[in-house]
């Protein structure tokens, strides 16, 4: 069985709408500044984004707040074609714990962490709606430890869901993963050593 080529997808929606004149409204779900970094640098340049940052999931509330602070600090410093502009989601730790009770020992990137995407994809496409945004995607597919045929299913799912489109990306590709180490290192960003939950910070000590 041949893999989707999601970055072909994402080139083939980028070409179609810049052919009609085209600038659409994408809500971007980000997961953390360097992630983020390469995301909007390419992605500013075709669609007017709102990055919503929501991850309830990230402990402790410390941690949480300097991502959030380093993602505003990020979209300050950088320059783009089209407008850029960040919301806060809520930050209750609570969902994350209910939505992925019974799965706390799960290896990293198994079951758990699928809840977990779907906690925050789910979020995303609402508030997109919201907005009256044309799409939504996450940044979480830059990562070379995200699956990212599991998040493009599951964010496919959601836009159904919710009469939202999902945009497919696979942000690794391109270089896009390296671009990001050179981009956080432009801009001196935090790059933590766990995802973001408890679980994952235990098996990184």
């Amino acid at each position: 069985m041949n893999k989707i080529n999601y970055q072909k997808i994402l080139d083939g929606i980028i070409e179609e709408n810049a052919q009609n004149g085209v600038v659409p409204k994408l809500l971007l779900h980000a997961c953390c500044a360097p992630c983020s970094s390469y995301c909007l640098e390419y992605l500013s340049n075709f669609f007017e984004i709102t990055v919503f940052y929501f991850n309830p999931n990230i402990s402790l509330k410390e941690e949480y707040e300097y991502r959030l602070n380093e993602e505003k600090r990020l979209i300050s410093l950088m320059e783009f074609k089209n407008p850029v502009k960040i919301v806060d989601g809520e930050y209750n730790p609570s969902v994350f714990y209910s939505a992925v009770k019974g799965l706390e020992n799960e290896p990293e990137g198994g079951k758990r962490c699928a809840k977990c995407f779907r906690l925050r994809l789910e979020a995303s496409a609402e508030e997109a709606k919201k907005r009256g945004c044309d799409y939504f995607a996450t940044t979480l597919t830059i990562s070379p430890l995200k699956n990212a045929e599991l998040i493009n299913t599951i964010g496919e799912q959601i836009g159904q869901k919710y009469g939202v489109k999902w945009l497919f990306s696979d942000f690794k590709k391109k270089e896009g993963y390296k671009r990001s180490i050179i981009l956080s290192r432009k801009y001196e960003l935090y790059r933590q050593n766990y995802c973001g939950c408890i679980f994952s910070k235990r098996m990184s000590e």
